[in-house]
């Protein structure tokens, strides 16, 4: 019998559609997998900023997740969004009920306004819990300064604080260093012992809301459709490089626009 790939993606929502569960499931439609989701938190957000976060009862978030496990056993999970140590909780135990194959988490703690999206304890739960149970972390050099307890300014610090990371937790790492000072974006992942290191041109634009949450749904779709961990993340940065490219003479809002999510498809239409 035929089926889709699927990938569960547990996060926030975001109302301005850039990103969140809206910016996973635009990446995993357009790269052909097919999306479920579960929303841990409402935010009231735009391109200018995140305005307030509501928490969903961890309850739901938990019959969420067993909703879509049950019924169409998801090759791969996304974490996003986690606001406070309950849902961590909830989210951990459904990961040890039914042991997806894959699990990539994107530790979001800041916004890019720079709103706090996370409780103190809720990182500190993340760290004894989640972290265990996932095939991939994906930091920004704040949230892995935040995990390492250390600065990370050169690209050496990168390499070392990856491996650090991925020995302490037990899972692969990609540390990404967009917030590094040059005209080069360089990324680092460190799985199973081996450092692959990713170097790219940096594409100058003002929309880049919900890149790190494209990136990991990125990667979830390709090990849904089973790519290695190495390959699944080059495949995911060339997509997110091409959404970046293709969206960043786009206006949409007045701040910190969209990436183009459907940039590979004759349906991304740009109006001028």
């Amino acid at each position: 019998m035929k089926h889709y790939p699927v990938v569960l993606s547990i996060a926030g929502s975001d109302c301005s559609g850039g990103a969140g569960i809206q910016a996973d499931i635009k990446t995993v439609s357009a790269l052909g997998v097919y999306a479920a989701s579960a929303i841990t938190a409402v935010t009231v957000q735009n391109t200018k900023g995140v305005r307030a976060v509501h928490a969903v009862p961890a309850e739901i978030v938990c019959s969420q997740i067993e909703a879509v496990m049950e019924d169409m056993r998801p090759d791969a999970v996304k974490i996003g969004m986690i606001s406070e140590r309950i849902i961590v909780q909830v989210i951990a135990a459904c990961l040890r009920k039914y042991n997806p194959k894959y699990v990539v988490y994107d530790p979001v703690m800041v916004s890019t306004s720079g709103k706090r999206l996370m409780e103190e304890d809720a990182i500190e739960e993340i760290k004894k819990e989640l972290f265990p149970l996932v095939s991939l972390i994906t930091p920004n050099l704040d949230e892995a300064e935040v995990l390492a307890g250390k600065r990370i300014d050169s690209f050496e610090m990168m390499k070392l604080t990856s491996q650090q990371l991925s020995e302490s937790y037990g899972t692969s790492v990609l540390l990404k260093g967009g917030h590094l000072q040059g005209d080069k974006m360089l990324d680092v992942l460190y799985t199973d012992g081996n450092i692959h290191i990713y170097n790219e041109k940096r594409i100058v634009s003002r929309n880049l809301h919900g890149t790190g949450c494209t990136l990991s749904s990125a990667i979830a779709a390709y090990l849904a459709l089973g790519e290695p961990m190495d390959k699944a993340v080059s495949k995911a940065k060339i997509y997110l490089s091409g959404a970046i490219e293709h969206g960043k003479d786009v206006n949409i809002g007045s701040g910190n626009g969209p990436l183009c999510h459907f940039w590979e498809s004759s349906k991304a239409v740009i109006l001028t």
